[in-house]
Protein backbone atom coordinates (compact mmCIF):
# COMPACT_ATOMS: atom_id res chain seq x y z
CA UNK A 1 0.00 0.00 0.00
CA UNK A 2 1.34 3.43 -0.94
CA UNK A 3 2.14 5.73 1.94
CA UNK A 4 -0.28 8.65 2.04
CA UNK A 5 1.40 12.00 2.46
CA UNK A 6 -0.23 14.30 4.99
CA UNK A 7 -1.03 17.67 3.51
CA UNK A 8 0.63 20.58 5.30
CA UNK A 9 -1.63 23.40 6.43
CA UNK A 10 -0.39 26.82 5.33
CA UNK A 11 -1.00 29.82 7.58
CA UNK A 12 -0.03 33.44 7.25
CA UNK A 13 1.71 34.97 10.26
CA UNK A 14 -1.55 36.78 11.13
CA UNK A 15 -3.55 33.55 10.81
CA UNK A 16 -1.08 31.73 13.06
CA UNK A 17 -1.39 34.43 15.72
CA UNK A 18 -5.21 34.33 15.54
CA UNK A 19 -5.22 30.54 15.90
CA UNK A 20 -2.89 30.74 18.91
CA UNK A 21 -5.22 33.33 20.50
CA UNK A 22 -8.27 31.14 19.81
CA UNK A 23 -6.53 28.12 21.34
CA UNK A 24 -5.62 30.16 24.42
CA UNK A 25 -9.26 31.31 24.73
CA UNK A 26 -10.57 27.75 24.48
CA UNK A 27 -8.10 26.48 27.07
CA UNK A 28 -8.35 29.34 29.56
CA UNK A 29 -12.01 30.41 29.19
CA UNK A 30 -14.21 27.89 27.36
CA UNK A 31 -12.98 24.87 29.35
CA UNK A 32 -13.84 26.62 32.61
CA UNK A 33 -17.24 27.79 31.34
CA UNK A 34 -18.31 24.30 30.33
CA UNK A 35 -16.96 22.83 33.57
CA UNK A 36 -19.21 25.27 35.46
CA UNK A 37 -22.18 24.29 33.24
CA UNK A 38 -21.56 20.62 34.02
CA UNK A 39 -21.31 21.31 37.75
CA UNK A 40 -24.53 23.34 37.68
CA UNK A 41 -26.35 20.69 35.65
CA UNK A 42 -25.22 17.98 38.10
CA UNK A 43 -27.03 19.92 40.79
CA UNK A 44 -30.31 19.46 38.92
CA UNK A 45 -30.49 15.84 40.08
CA UNK A 46 -30.91 12.60 38.11
CA UNK A 47 -28.25 12.63 35.36
CA UNK A 48 -30.07 10.00 33.28
CA UNK A 49 -32.86 12.48 32.43
CA UNK A 50 -30.89 15.71 32.65
CA UNK A 51 -30.85 17.52 29.27
CA UNK A 52 -28.68 20.35 30.61
CA UNK A 53 -26.04 17.87 31.74
CA UNK A 54 -26.10 16.02 28.40
CA UNK A 55 -25.77 19.27 26.45
CA UNK A 56 -22.91 20.50 28.68
CA UNK A 57 -21.07 17.19 28.22
CA UNK A 58 -21.59 17.42 24.43
CA UNK A 59 -20.23 20.98 24.45
CA UNK A 60 -17.24 19.78 26.47
CA UNK A 61 -16.55 17.15 23.80
CA UNK A 62 -16.76 19.77 21.03
CA UNK A 63 -14.40 22.10 22.90
CA UNK A 64 -11.85 19.36 23.58
CA UNK A 65 -11.99 18.23 19.93
CA UNK A 66 -11.42 21.80 18.74
CA UNK A 67 -8.49 22.21 21.15
CA UNK A 68 -6.86 19.03 19.80
CA UNK A 69 -7.48 20.19 16.23
CA UNK A 70 -5.91 23.62 16.86
CA UNK A 71 -2.93 22.09 18.66
CA UNK A 72 -2.34 19.74 15.72
CA UNK A 73 -2.57 22.58 13.20
CA UNK A 74 -0.17 24.76 15.17
CA UNK A 75 2.28 21.88 15.60
CA UNK A 76 2.39 20.90 11.92
CA UNK A 77 1.56 24.06 9.97
CA UNK A 78 3.81 25.95 7.59
CA UNK A 79 3.92 29.67 8.37
CA UNK A 80 4.33 32.11 5.51
CA UNK A 81 6.33 35.03 6.91
CA UNK A 82 5.86 38.50 5.47
CA UNK A 83 9.49 38.55 4.29
CA UNK A 84 8.89 35.35 2.30
CA UNK A 85 5.98 36.82 0.35
CA UNK A 86 6.98 37.49 -3.25
CA UNK A 87 4.80 39.95 -5.15
CA UNK A 88 6.06 38.86 -8.58
CA UNK A 89 3.29 36.24 -8.66
CA UNK A 90 0.16 35.38 -6.70
CA UNK A 91 0.82 33.26 -3.61
CA UNK A 92 -0.33 32.74 -0.04
CA UNK A 93 -0.12 36.06 1.80
CA UNK A 94 -0.49 38.23 -1.30
CA UNK A 95 -3.37 40.52 -2.09
CA UNK A 96 -4.34 40.36 -5.73
CA UNK A 97 -6.42 42.96 -7.50
CA UNK A 98 -8.34 41.41 -10.40
CA UNK A 99 -10.82 42.60 -12.97
CA UNK A 100 -13.88 40.52 -13.77
CA UNK A 101 -13.74 40.77 -17.56
CA UNK A 102 -17.46 40.06 -18.04
CA UNK A 103 -18.78 42.51 -15.44
CA UNK A 104 -15.92 45.05 -15.90
CA UNK A 105 -15.66 45.13 -12.09
CA UNK A 106 -12.46 45.20 -10.00
CA UNK A 107 -12.06 43.12 -6.85
CA UNK A 108 -9.22 42.46 -4.42
CA UNK A 109 -8.64 39.09 -2.78
CA UNK A 110 -6.11 38.18 -0.13
CA UNK A 111 -4.87 34.63 -0.67
CA UNK A 112 -4.65 32.70 2.60
CA UNK A 113 -4.41 29.14 3.84
CA UNK A 114 -7.61 27.07 3.93
CA UNK A 115 -8.09 27.62 7.68
CA UNK A 116 -8.04 31.41 7.37
CA UNK A 117 -10.77 32.07 4.82
CA UNK A 118 -13.12 34.95 5.57
CA UNK A 119 -15.42 35.98 2.76
CA UNK A 120 -16.44 39.25 4.45
CA UNK A 121 -12.78 40.30 4.46
CA UNK A 122 -12.25 38.94 0.92
CA UNK A 123 -9.74 36.37 2.22
CA UNK A 124 -9.92 33.30 -0.01
CA UNK A 125 -8.16 29.98 0.28
CA UNK A 126 -5.30 29.09 -2.01
CA UNK A 127 -7.23 25.84 -2.49
CA UNK A 128 -10.56 27.43 -3.47
CA UNK A 129 -11.56 27.48 -7.16
CA UNK A 130 -10.61 31.15 -7.59
CA UNK A 131 -7.56 31.02 -5.30
CA UNK A 132 -6.09 27.90 -6.90
CA UNK A 133 -6.47 29.34 -10.41
CA UNK A 134 -4.80 32.61 -9.36
CA UNK A 135 -1.85 30.91 -7.63
CA UNK A 136 1.39 31.57 -9.53
CA UNK A 137 -0.17 34.05 -11.95
CA UNK A 138 1.54 37.35 -12.75
CA UNK A 139 0.22 40.83 -13.48
CA UNK A 140 -1.50 40.89 -16.86
CA UNK A 141 -2.33 37.18 -16.95
CA UNK A 142 -5.91 36.00 -17.29
CA UNK A 143 -7.67 32.99 -15.81
CA UNK A 144 -11.01 31.31 -16.40
CA UNK A 145 -12.45 29.84 -13.21
CA UNK A 146 -15.26 27.29 -13.16
CA UNK A 147 -17.60 28.33 -10.34
CA UNK A 148 -21.08 27.11 -9.41
CA UNK A 149 -22.41 30.30 -11.04
CA UNK A 150 -20.57 29.67 -14.32
CA UNK A 151 -17.17 30.51 -15.78
CA UNK A 152 -15.54 33.58 -14.24
CA UNK A 153 -12.95 35.38 -16.38
CA UNK A 154 -10.42 37.35 -14.34
CA UNK A 155 -7.39 39.44 -15.25
CA UNK A 156 -4.64 40.05 -12.67
CA UNK A 157 -4.12 43.81 -12.32
CA UNK A 158 -1.88 44.11 -9.24
CA UNK A 159 -0.16 41.92 -6.65
CA UNK A 160 0.82 43.29 -3.24
CA UNK A 161 1.46 42.25 0.35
Amino acid sequence: MAEQKEKKIVLTKEGHMKLEAELDYYIRVRRNEVAEQIATARGFGDLSENAEYDEAKNEQSRIEARIVEMENILRTCVIVNDNDINTNSVGVGTTVKVKNLDLKKELSYTIVGANETNHREMKISSESPIGSMLMGKKVGQQVAVDTPGGVLKLKVLQISR
